[in-house]
């Protein structure tokens, strides 16, 4: 099944793509700080990965069970549909590698923290970071209260 339209990123898109779904589909304000960041960065962003529908996350965590061999040592990678921050726009997953850099370094400034100490791809959306700094990263998610609703 092709789930490009569901928010499969196959290969990497351009965050100023107005056309893929895992682009448009983030959360405006979200969509905004990564475009406002990408624009002023020394680098090129692009998405790996950002809203996905709960079809396809439940796809992704189908597969992670099967590669780590059980539910919990999926969601170290991998949440569930209802506790995705992707599935509610509220995720995007960064590349190459000095785009994930110059994010790790001024991120803050625009709202945009990583939040897994094992996913340095993976930022969402802190605007209390511009002030304060982006919070303490979680080991992996499956230490963030959030995962456990």
């Amino acid at each position: 099944m092709d789930f490009t339209a569901h928010g499969a990123v196959p290969r990497p898109v351009p965050v100023f793509d107005d056309t893929a779904p895992a682009v448009v589909n983030l959360d405006p304000a979200l969509l905004g700080a990564l475009r406002r960041a990408a624009a002023d960065a020394t680098c090129g962003f692009v998405v790996n990965g950002g809203w996905r529908s709960p079809q396809y996350q439940a796809h992704l965590f189908r597969e992670a069970v099967a590669k780590y061999g059980s539910p919990a040592a999926a969601a170290r990678w991998v949440a569930t549909p209802g506790t995705s921050a992707h599935v509610a726009g509220a995720a995007v997953d960064v590349g190459p590698a000095d785009a994930r850099a110059w994010l790790a370094e001024h991120g803050a400034g625009y709202g945009l923290c990583q939040i897994y100490r094992n996913e340095p791809w993976h930022y969402e959306l802190r605007p209390e970071a511009v002030e304060r700094g982006c919070p303490p990263l979680y080991p992996d998610p499956s230490h963030d209260p959030r995962m456990r609703r």
